[in-house]
C-alpha cells in the first residue's frame, strides 16, 4: 500500500535527507587512496548519530555495517572491511538515517584521485539519469515515466540497466510501496500522486544489465567485471517538480 505522507511528516524526512546529504559530503571530503572502507564506514556512523539520528542500514536484515560501500564492479551492498581504497577507483557509498522515526536515504558514486576517462563518463550519465527520472517525478504521470526516462538515456551509452536491483518508496520504513524500477515503459505502474515519497536510484553498468550475488549473501557485482555507478535521492511527489529531500 502506498502512503501518502503530511507536511509535517515531509519536513521530519527533509531533516532525515539532510542528515544523509551531509553525511555523504563528508564522504567525498575523505575519500582517498589509502583509506579502507571500514574507515569510512565508522566516519558515516559518527557522523550520523552525532546529529541526533540512528544509521538506518546498520543491522538491517542483518546488514553487518552503517554505509554500503562498493568499489568498481561491485554494484551495490558492498560490505567495508579492510580493503582499501585507490587511485583510479570509482566508489560507490550509499546511506540512510532514522531521524524522529523517519527515514532517508541516498547514495553517491565517488572518483578516487585520478579516473578513466569511461568511468567519468559512466558517472556522469548515472547522475544523468537519475535527475531525468527526477524530472518525471511529479503528480499525475505514471511512474514507469521515471523507469522509461532513466532507461532511455543509458540506452543511448550502450549501458546496462540493472533490474534485479529497483528504487522503493520511503518513509516510516526504509522500503515501503511502490518499487522504482530504473527500466520499462511510461506507460508501467501506479499514477504518481502528491505527498508520496521516493527514494530513486539508477544502477547503471558499463557492460550488461546483468549482476550477481557475491557469497557474503550482501554484495552484487557486474557479471562481466566491468564498473557500475550508483546515485540515489529521495524526492517528493508535488504539482510541479519533485522536492529533493537529500540535497546538502
Amino acid at each position: 500500500m502506498i502512503t501518502l505522507k503530511t507536511k509535517d511528516e515531509i519536513e521530519i524526512m527533509r531533516q532525515a535527507g539532510r542528515i544523509v546529504a551531509e553525511t555523504l559530503t563528508m564522504v567525498g571530503e575523505n575519500i582517498k587512496p589509502g583509506i579502507t572502507t571500514l574507515e569510512l564506514d565508522r566516519m558515516v556512523e559518527e557522523f550520523i548519530l552525532s546529529q541526533n539520528a540512528i544509521p538506518a542500514f546498520k543491522n538491517y536484515h542483518g546488514y553487518p555495517a552503517s554505509a554500503c560501500i562498493s568499489i568498481n564492479e561491485e554494484v551495490v551492498h558492498g560490505i567495508p572491511g579492510k580493503r582499501e581504497v585507490k587511485e583510479g577507483d570509482i566508489v560507490s557509498v550509499d546511506v540512510g538515517s532514522i531521524y524522529e522515526n523517519f527515514y532517508g536515504d541516498s547514495a553517491r558514486t565517488f572518483a578516487v584521485g585520478e579516473i578513466s576517462k569511461e568511468k567519468a563518463q559512466l558517472m556522469e550519465i548515472t547522475q544523468k539519469c537519475l535527475m531525468a527520472g527526477i524530472d518525471k517525478a511529479r503528480n499525475g504521470n505514471k511512474l514507469g515515466q521515471i523507469s522509461a526516462a532513466v532507461q532511455q538515456i543509458a540506452d543511448e551509452h550502450g549501458y546496462g540497466v540493472v533490474r534485479q536491483l529497483v528504487g522503493h518508496g520511503i518513509g516510516r520504513k526504509l522500503h515501503e510501496d511502490p518499487q522504482v524500477p530504473n527500466y520499462g515503459t511510461g506507460d508501467e505502474g501506479p499514477i504518481l500522486k502528491s505527498g508520496m515519497v521516493i527514494a530513486i536510484e539508477p544502477m547503471i553498468n558499463m557492460g550488461t544489465y546483468e549482476v550477481k550475488a557475491m557469497p557474503d549473501g550482501w554484495t552484487f557485482v557486474t557479471a562481466d567485471g566491468l564498473p557500475s555507478a550508483h546515485f540515489e535521492h529521495t524526492v517528493v511527489i508535488t504539482e510541479n517538480e519533485a522536492d529533493i529531500l537529500t540535497m546538502v
